[in-house]
This record gives structure tokens, sequence and C-alpha cells, in this order.
């Protein structure tokens, strides 16, 4: 391959010419014949015998040239573009210049990745939130492990009152005619769970075990049933039985009964040890974001919307994979949630803007500061790769090519760079 010409013709556009020099050409010519001749007929050959030399004769010497270029074209647009130190982003048009048994020469209108400037990356501003352990935040957590070790006990000396469960039967009636989906026995209903119509719930308050009454609720207007929207009705309740939850003391016994440790002050200390981690996991993340915020912002540069598309398209690739892994596939998702292919690309598109700029920051600032991997670093990479798909290593090299790994290597240490740079407060 020999780069003839390299011009920019518009921003973040490049019209290349490229040449494809005798050998290569041949070589693929002879590749697109083998693969070919099998459908070939050729009066006087068995099918997929005859002679390159003679289906030339037949059908022209240009016969398998057509094809034969195409095989040419990714290696050829590929070594053009390191000739021409771009990156390229889409192929817009390629279009046959010369072509001969010789060789050819063809152009190729490439969208291009842009040459962005990251400004004032040193130094981001950053507030740190607060990872102070308080006694409100250790006894939150304790009373959700005494919620979760709770049990339901049956109230007889009292009427029901809001967050206990009622075991109620009921039946609804509109202007005095039951209705489809009313009626229920034995329902364990959880007083102020909401989940039944406003009004509801609050009138079965005060009431007691094995009374029957009626109450009057009004259904709301945007109802899933037609039939009941906004129409008043009347439910004639019984109620069998008052439960309330019982939490567990909260003294050693409990401990013992939840945790490793033996006593209440070992358990809070165990408690607030975990509250700390959390809280830090959660602000180290908290200024992850907030560098990435403030990192997009300082980007310029004319992006073209192809690295958006093709992100968006990447995106969508994963969804669906993550989809089929699930027994579904995009199609049933489409169907399921209402949406339509170009709806679901514009709910990715935001994401896929912030990480195609976010990408090209940082690989700004890798190469502003000559950020790169050691080969150790490589290496070590390398191995977590080939564990993770569970292949060896060497293998895992032949489908990620070393440059790759290294700029992903570059983008994350860049990122580190922007942290450690950071004034966090």
């Amino acid at each position: 391959m020999n780069l003839v010409s390299s011009n920019m013709t518009e921003t973040n556009t490049y019209e290349l010419t490229i040449a494809v020099e005798k050998e290569t050409f041949e070589a693929a010519i002879s590749n697109v014949y083998a693969k070919q001749v099998e459908k070939i007929n050729v009066p006087g050959f068995r099918k997929g015998k005859a002679p390159r030399s003679i289906i030339e004769k037949m059908y022209g010497a240009d016969v398998f040239y057509d094809d034969a270029m195409q095989e040419c074209y990714p290696a050829a647009l590929s070594d053009a573009a390191d000739a021409a130190q771009i990156k390229i982003v889409t192929v817009t048009n390629v279009e046959a210049v010369e072509v001969s048994a010789d060789g050819f020469t063809f152009k190729a209108t490439c969208i291009v990745e842009p040459e962005v400037e990251v400004k004032d990356y040193k130094g981001i501003e950053i507030a740190k939130k607060s990872t102070d352990v308080t006694e409100e935040l250790i006894t939150e957590e304790i009373d959700r492990v005494r919620e979760r070790n709770s049990r339901m006990v049956t109230v007889e000396d009292r009427a029901a009152e809001m967050g206990d469960t009622a075991v109620i039967d009921f039946e609804g009636f509109v202007d005095g005619v039951a209705f489809e989906g009313g009626k229920a026995e034995n329902f364990n209903l959880e007083l102020g769970s909401g989940n039944f119509i406003p009004g509801f719930e609050e009138q079965i308050v005060g009431h007691n075990t094995d009374e029957e009454f009626s109450i009057n609720v009004t259904f709301p207007e945007e109802y899933h049933s037609e039939e009941l929207k906004g129409k008043e009705s009347e439910f004639k309740i019984k109620l069998h039985e008052i439960k309330k939850k019982e939490l567990p003391e909260l003294d050693d016994e409990f401990v013992k009964d939840v945790s490793e440790k033996d006593t209440l002050d070992e358990y809070k200390e165990e408690i607030k040890e975990t509250i700390a981690k959390r809280l830090e996991d959660e602000a180290q993340k908290d200024i992850d974001d907030q560098l990435v915020e403030k990192l997009l912002e300082k980007v310029e540069g004319d992006i073209p919307e192809a690295m958006y598309d093709n992100e968006v398209s990447q995106m969508l690739r994963e969804f669906d994979m993550r989809l089929r892994s699930q027994g579904m596939d995009m199609n049933t998702y489409l169907q399921y949630t209402g949406m339509n292919p170009e709806s679901v690309k514009e709910m990715y598109l935001p994401e896929a803007q912030k990480r195609v700029k976010m990408r090209l920051a940082l690989e700004k600032i890798a190469k502003v500061e000559d950020i790169k991997p050691t080969e150790e670093e490589l290496n070590a990479e390398y191995e977590r790769l080939a564990q993770g798909y569970q292949m060896e290593v060497e293998k895992v090299k032949e489908v990620l090519p070393v440059d790759a790994i290294t700029q992903d290597l570059a983008v994350e240490m860049a990122m580190k760079f922007v942290k450690d740079n950071a004034k966090i407060k």
C-alpha cells in the first residue's frame, strides 16, 4: 500500500488517495478466485475445476477485480490512516481511480477523530462528601437488621393502627352491584402501604378483630379499569385478625443471632466500620462523577456526529447481548416497552456523547503528559483479561492487539492523573 495523498477537505474530513501494489492485488484476486470457482460453470470443466485463466478469458480479465478490491480496502485504509497519522471514524465514500493487473488506485473520503483541547485539567476543585459515621447512621443500620429479623404477632387488645397488617375479607360494590375483581378473602393488607385505593386503608384503622363494617371510597380518575374510573364505591369488610411487626430486643443475644460478635458494643463497632467503608466508597465514586462532569466542560473541539453514532451502536450491541443472556432479544424488548429503534437510540445518545468526549479528553491528556503503561503493566493487564475470559494469554493477545490495550490503560492512567492532581476539599 502507498499513500499517494492526504487532504483535509473540511473539518474532520479527509480525502485519501491510496495505491495498492501488484503483489497485494494479485494475492486478493487469487483469493477471490478460490472462493468463487465452485459457483462458476465453465463448459468442458467439472464445477469448481475451471482454471482461473479460462474463467478470465470467458468473462473478462477483470472478472475478479471488484471483489478483490473489496478485500484490499480495509487493510489499505488502515495502513493509509497510520501513514497520514489520522484515526478513521467512518468511511463515507470509496471510489476506484485506476485499475489494472498491475494494481489499483482509489480515493476514500473519511471522517476522522478530531484533535480536541482540554484546558485547566490540573487542579480541578472537588467537594468531597462527608464520611462521618454518626450515631444516627449506626442506629438506622441496626434498625434495618432488626426489621429483617422481625416477626408478625397477633394483636388482641386494641384496634387496628397504621403500620399493622389487617387480615380481611372484602367485597366492592358500585351502585349496589358487585364488580369483577373487587372481592377477596383472608387478604393481608399492610395499613399505610398505599397499595389500595386512597382512603381504603385509613378507614380500617380504629376497627377491631371480628368486626364487620363498610367503607366508602372513590376510584381515581387515572384508575386502570375504564368501568371504575372516578366511580364512588362501597366495600364491605370483615376484619379477621390484626397483626403487628415485633422487632427483636436489642441486646447481646440479638447480636449473637445476626453476627459473629458477642456484645452489642462490638456489634456497633463492626457496623461503624461497615458504614465508614460504604461512605468512603460512595464519596470516591462521587468524586469520580464530579471529575467527569467538570472535565467534560473543559473539552473544546468539533466532534463528528459519526463518533456518537458509533458509540450508540456499540452500546445497543452490548444491551442486546445482555437481553439475550436473559432469554430476550431487542425486538421483544421493544414490544414490551412500546419503544422503537429510534427512541432507544435517543435514550442512549446522551451517555454516548459523554463517553466519546471523555475518551477524547483523556487520550489528549495522556498524550500531553506522556502517560503510557510499562511493559509490566501491559503484561499484568493481559493476565487479568485472560483470567476473565478464561483464555490463554497468547490467545487474548491475538484478539486484543497491544496498541488497543495500551491506549485503554493510558486512558485509565490519565483519569488517575487528573484525580491525583485535583483539589479535593
